[in-house]
């Protein structure tokens, strides 16, 4: 069963990010609770018609102090507990590239370019002279040793499952903000920055849409950073394959390179 208050989740550390999330907005319950009990005995306690009289030494029990101590205790918890191991694992312990799927993905207003490196593992040269918004917007070189073989998609993500997918994120303007809701993957884009991030899903674009019961539901790529007056048309799409599927779509886009660009470009 799914939990409603989150989209569905689809990837490896889902959970955890979940229950972090649930975990920081009970403590947030609990403040706003205990705090608001102590706020409306105070203004009982010491309201004026029962304090005529200012009293310079005040109230003396010390419950405040551990109240506080408590709020830090569980803070501390949080931190050291959840926060500082999930960023360890999601930012500093990457899994080699060689046991995964490697994708660039180059943000631009309004629209995610995403680059596959081809048969060969390896991604070709980048000429920023050679871009052309309607048919290299990456600025992809064919004529390099390794760049024949590329494969650009607009709006477009393809991954197998159950296999990590490294993505390193970069921007041709300004700062965007990659998002995959139900991977829980959200990283900003900054120009001039390559920044990766990764993830391992778990369920196929098929199997979510059985769990959901919706035959259309798509994962969607959002940009979570405002980024111009046309932010809310940056939307793309992952669609998530096993793994003889993802090697079909890839043989499929690798047939079309025979022809100009424009036979490949996949919206």
């Amino acid at each position: 069963m799914m939990d409603a208050m989150f989209p569905a989740a689809a990837s490896e550390h889902a959970g955890r990010i979940d229950n972090m999330i649930d975990a920081v907005h009970y403590l947030m319950l609990a403040l706003f609770i205990v705090w608001g009990v102590f706020f409306v005995y105070v203004l009982m306690r010491f309201r004026a018609s029962r304090n005529p009289k200012a009293d310079y030494v005040g109230v003396k029990s010390k419950m405040s102090t551990y109240g506080e101590v408590a709020v830090a205790i569980a803070e501390g918890i949080l931190l050291l507990g959840f926060s500082i191991p999930m960023w360890a694992e999601r930012v500093d312990e990457v899994p080699p590239e060689s046991d995964a799927t490697v994708i660039r993905v180059v943000a631009q207003q309004f629209a995610w370019n995403v680059w596959y490196p081809g048969a060969d593992g390896e991604f070709g040269a980048q000429d920023l002279s050679l871009i052309d918004e309607a048919t290299n917007p990456i600025g992809l070189d064919r004529d390099s040793e390794a760049g024949a073989d590329d494969i650009w998609t607009v709006n477009q993500l393809h991954l197998p499952v159950d296999k990590p997918a490294i993505i390193h994120l970069s921007s041709k303007d300004v700062i965007h903000s990659f998002n995959l809701p139900n991977m829980r993957i959200k990283q900003d884009t900054i120009p001039g920055i390559s920044i990766p991030v990764w993830f391992v899903p778990t369920k196929t674009t098929a199997q979510i849409r059985e769990e959901t019961g919706n035959p259309d539901y798509v994962y969607e790529i959002a940009c979570a950073q405002l980024c111009g007056n046309s932010h809310y048309s940056m939307r793309g799409f992952l669609t998530v394959h096993t793994e003889e599927e993802f090697q079909a779509w890839l043989d499929e886009e690798a047939s079309y390179l025979t022809g100009s660009d424009d036979d490949f470009f996949d919206f």
